[in-house]
């Protein structure tokens, strides 16, 4: 959601700054669109909540448990 009122503050700062200043800037917020992450909402994934059958939940419990030797469910 873009708020027009912070970008027309954001504009109004970078004209006041050096070309060498604005060249920083825009470097600055091609990085933050490079490390926003990206994806789709935990609501839109709900709809699959239980379609894994069990049996396959089990096996890849089995494995994390066999590869990591514990699950830590806070550790994420």
């Amino acid at each position: 959601m873009m708020n027009s009122h912070v970008i027309d503050k954001v504009i109004e700062q970078l004209k006041s700054l050096p070309e060498e200043l604005q060249w920083r800037v825009l470097e600055f917020t091609r990085a933050l669109a490079v490390s926003t992450p990206r994806g789709i909402s935990g609501q839109q994934l709900l709809p699959f909540a239980g379609t894994i059958p069990p049996d396959d939940v089990q096996r890849m419990q089995e494995a994390i448990e066999q590869g990591c030797e514990r699950i830590d469910a806070n550790g994420w």
